[in-house]
């Protein structure tokens, strides 16, 4: 699914996109990508040539891929949650904290907890929560349909009682010693 909409989403943008972008569709911006390697040296296009295979929104794969997932995210998923156990939202951490941009072996796939509301179509909020080790963490809330306002007050509820947060900081790199110190905040 996600591969099918990239390229029909992309193509739509890149036909809108001013006269100077030459590169109009998916497929040119692979051919384009190809002979100007020095991207390709840190970021492949494996997404991208699997997403140019794809046939469109009318093929039936994609179709049934599509009503699975909703069915499985809503009904059977957040609906399902919350009406279980009676409750009006779920919380919970959004992902781990941040990790270091790693231009050999790509981003770590970590854990996250904003996929389910994303495949539902479901209103999501992450706030900042605080720090490890000197790294954002964000808190997640999640409830059904049509609560975005729910969440804000939700959101803004947690923000008033967590207080303020340290500033960030702007550090070289996270491999310093003060960074792992028992001490540091």
């Amino acid at each position: 699914m996600l591969l099918t909409e990239f390229k029909v989403d992309l193509n739509s943008y890149l036909a809108r996109t001013p006269s100077a972008v030459k590169t109009r569709t998916l497929e040119q911006l692979i051919a384009f990508n190809r002979d100007s390697p020095y991207e390709l040296q840190f970021f492949g296009q494996d997404v991208f040539t699997q997403a140019n295979e794809t046939t469109g929104l009318e093929d039936p794969k994609y179709s049934t891929a599509l009503a699975d997932s909703r069915r499985l995210s809503r009904a059977e998923g957040i609906d399902h949650l919350l009406g279980g156990e009676h409750l009006d939202l779920l919380v919970a951490p959004t992902t781990t904290a941040a990790w270091r941009v790693d231009v050999v072996g790509g981003d770590r796939n970590a854990d996250n907890y904003t996929t389910l509301a994303a495949v539902a179509g479901y209103p999501h909020l992450s706030v900042p929560m605080g720090t490890v080790q000197g790294l954002p963490v964000g808190m997640s809330f999640v409830a059904a349909a049509w609560s975005e306002r729910l969440l804000l007050a939700c959101g803004f509820a947690f923000e008033q009682r967590r207080g303020a947060l340290q500033a960030p900081l702007f550090r070289a790199t996270v491999e310093t010693s003060e960074l792992y110190s028992p001490h540091s905040r």
